[in-house]
């Protein structure tokens, strides 16, 4: 056991060093380029001249979206599509790329942005928490050398090929007053994200989620999911930096989050022992609460984001306590279904598929989907194929792990927010989120044709006990 988690930290650093190394020569080569690019407007800084009735419009969007979603996820279910798909295409659907931005105010007029921007943040936090109450890092130890292996490699590969294509993207893509360092970085780390969540509903629909494959596919993605936000802590430190915050938000940052590790974990865990119980008392809640919110501000105040703090904060509570399991099974429906709408009417409102005119802008869509995918199924394939899985089951390893879901949609929104990246890219990147997460199902349809093994066969309580959001 000791040796093969030193092979995998091993193998997985020298992955690390060398993808360093390459990323910084490209910056340094990249902040050489000039850019043209578009000068950033906030959705949410529309003025508004008119009083009108805001309640009244909020939940008249709310409604909206809710119901379109559950239509379009119905239809999507049909397709073999997980529902996170058919909720992000009604955003998108009641927002100014298909109604045109006459219609569309009609339903998510501009003065409801603000106002659904704070309840899709609010939803997204709480999101994030039950996603760190969700991971299981102590499940995967017999696995921990495939898993560390495939995690790294399909964030590095990507992650290169991301900071690559910024090289071409930046002179008309970027926004006006950003350098391409951040630009390139962020570039990489959304082509790095796996939506964990999404995975576990896909495998847990095929019955896989107990296999040997599916195990390590899991493991491989909630490693993945926790190496990926940090570096996009690192990130968002960095581009926070560039705007004039400083050096002080990585380095707030990193102690923040070695903190949260090694001090309130083990604090954490002897008092959640006192509350082993059925049911939570109302002072467990009230702390477990004011705990979360207090970390999200934290983490704000760093300057990262508050969803950091809350996905830190969920991922430190021991994962098969009563109290992780009372606050998932809490908050997964309400979340999902009133509070997430609203982080997909705010996403469709800011994505302007109708910005893409033009041949060459389609083409570069094209290339982004192309690369995204090459990069996350590739550097899958080839970890899967080198830790010992044979060609098609490698395969599908890297198909599983090229899926991206609402993770990936949290981090664009995150870069939007920034400034980091332009519109128009944002549009390109949420039609990859939405196509690389499309062909997740077919195409593991047309890998296991035939291959009736790979269903569960580590029916343990444990193992089953693996769940996670629909999202």
């Amino acid at each position: 056991m000791g040796r093969e988690i030193i092979k995998g930290a091993l193998v997985s650093l020298i992955i690390t060093v060398l993808a360093v190394g390459a990323i910084f020569l490209i910056c340094q080569y990249g902040e050489k380029i000039p850019s043209i690019g578009e000068k950033i407007a906030s959705i949410s800084a529309v003025s508004i001249e008119k009083k009108e009735n805001v309640l009244l419009r909020v939940l008249f969007a709310l409604v909206s979206v809710i119901i379109l979603g559950i239509v379009l996820s119905r239809i999507a279910a049909f397709f073999g599509q997980p529902p996170v798909i058919g909720e992000v295409l009604a955003g998108i659907c009641l927002g100014p790329s298909l109604l045109g931005s006459e219609y569309s105010s009609w339903i998510l007029p501009p003065l409801v942005a603000p106002y659904l921007s704070v309840i899709a943040q609010l939803g997204v936090l709480l999101y994030m928490f039950v996603v760190g109450l969700e991971l299981n890092l102590d499940l995967f130890k017999a696995r921990f050398s495939c898993a560390m292996i495939i995690s790294h490699s399909s964030i590095v590969v990507p992650f290169l090929f991301g900071t690559i294509l910024a090289v071409f993207l930046y002179p008309g893509l970027s926004v006006s007053g950003i350098s391409f360092t951040p630009f390139a970085l962020f570039l990489g780390v959304a082509m790095s994200i796996t939506a964990f969540p999404v995975l576990a509903r896909i495998l847990t629909d095929r019955g896989m989620q107990t296999s040997e494959l599916g195990v390590i596919a899991l493991s491989s993605a909630a490693i993945g999911d926790v190496t990926a936000w940090l570096l996009l802590a690192i990130v968002v430190g960095i581009a926070k930096a560039q705007m004039g915050s400083g050096l002080w938000v990585t380095i707030g940052a990193t102690l923040y989050i070695l903190s949260m590790f090694f001090i309130v974990r083990p604090l954490l865990r002897n008092i959640i022992m006192r509350w082993e119980s059925d049911r939570l008392s109302r002072e467990a809640t009230i702390f477990i609460y004011s705990c979360l919110l207090i970390s999200a501000l934290i983490t704000e105040k760093i300057g990262i984001h508050a969803i950091f703090g809350a996905f830190l904060f969920g991922a430190v509570i021991p994962h098969n306590s009563v109290v992780a399991k009372a606050f998932a099974k809490q908050l997964e429906s309400g979340v999902t279904v009133l509070l997430l709408p609203a982080f997909f009417a705010f996403t469709g409102m800011q994505t302007r598929v109708d910005l893409l005119s033009g041949t060459n802008n389609w083409l570069i869509c094209a290339l982004i989907i192309i690369v995204a995918s090459v990069g996350k199924l590739g550097g899958a394939f080839l970890a899967a194929y080198y830790s010992g899985m044979d060609i098609r089951k490698s395969m599908v390893m890297g198909t599983l792990m090229n899926t991206r879901g609402l993770m990936e949609l949290i981090v664009l929104n995150i870069g939007l927010e920034l400034g980091v990246i332009s519109q128009q890219l944002f549009a390109m990147m949420i039609l990859m989120a939405l196509a690389t997460t499309m062909m997740t199902g077919p195409l593991c349809s047309i890998l296991l044709k035939g291959q009736p093994e790979v269903q569960g066969n580590l029916q343990t309580e444990e193992y089953n006990e693996v769940l996670s959001p629909s999202q």
